[in-house]
Order: C-alpha cells, then structure tokens, then sequence
C-alpha cells in the first residue's frame, strides 16, 4: 500500500486506495471522496419486538453519523473559507516554500505549471473547502474539496509536488 504524506508538515493525507486523475499538467491531482455512514450497525437477533409487546421504536439508540470517507480516514481538519486575496498570499507563500524542498526536475515542473493550476483553484474559490493535515501545520499543504455540478459527493484536489510517496 502506498501513503501520501504532506512534504512539509509529515502528515498523511492520501494513499492509492483513493485513485486520483490529473489535472492542470499534474500539478493538482483531483480524488473523488464519498459520504459513508460510520457507527451503525445493525445486528438482527431473530426478535419480534410487536409480538413481545415492545414498540418499532425500542432498542439501542442509533449512534450512525455521515462523514467524508477521506476526511475520516486521514483525520483532515477542515479551515475556514479564504478569499481570493488570502489565497493568492498563501499560494505565494506555499510555491516558495514547496519550491525548495524538490529537486530541480520538480521544480522546473512545479513553476512553469503552477501559475494555471492557481487560477484553476481561484476560479472555485467560492465553492472551495480547505482542509489541513492532523497537526494543522501552518506550512503544511491545504486539500481542497467542492462539489462538482449536481454531485452528492466531494471531490478533492491535492498539490501533487507537495505530497511524498511513502510504501507501507
């Protein structure tokens, strides 16, 4: 199995179990999350509530909540909404620190497709919500999520150059 950690902080936010599409050059990688119920279980033992005088509505109260399968799994803290003007100083902030920590060949890779990725993510500003890794690291990379037209479901975008391939 293969973990996605975050280059910067260490934190895990992704592995192969969640396949990913490219986007905007393979900068972005786009994953589609799913809303699972997490908590419920049904256990079945041959009881008749009616025919032993209890009513539909007796038994165990039902602890089921509905979470994001990736949220859950990788322990993503989600961060309030930015506006444009917050994003691009982040980004700034993120392309220069993310910049560093890769080799040449990444860099040159990163830069020269960076800038259209940004205005990809800009473009949904509105529709985006952030998430960062377990320790909330302030340099840590962000996971964006939305909902693409008429989905139930999340979709998720990630800094493909900020994430470290790690074989578990």
């Amino acid at each position: 199995m293969l973990v996605y950690q975050d280059l910067l902080s260490g934190d895990e936010l992704l592995s192969d179990s969640f396949p990913y599409k490219e986007l905007e050059n393979g900068v972005l990688w786009e994953v589609e999350g799913k809303w699972v119920v997490q908590g419920a279980v049904e256990v079945n033992i041959g009881a008749n509530p009616s025919a032993e005088g209890g009513g539909e509505d007796e038994g165990v109260d039902d602890q089921a909540v509905k979470v994001v399968d990736i949220v859950d799994t990788f322990r993503l803290q989600e961060q309030p909404p930015f506006d444009k003007k917050q994003f691009v100083a982040y980004i700034k902030k993120y392309i220069k620190t993310l910049t560093a920590q890769l080799d040449e060949e990444k860099q040159e890779v990163f830069k020269k497709n960076i800038e259209s990725a940004t205005k990809f993510l800009l473009s949904k500003i509105k529709d985006l919500q952030f998430f960062v890794g377990e320790s909330m690291k302030d340099e840590g990379s962000l996971v964006f999520a939305y909902y693409k037209e008429g989905a139930t479901n999340p979709t998720f975008l990630y800094f493909a150059h900020g994430l470290k391939e790690i074989k578990c």
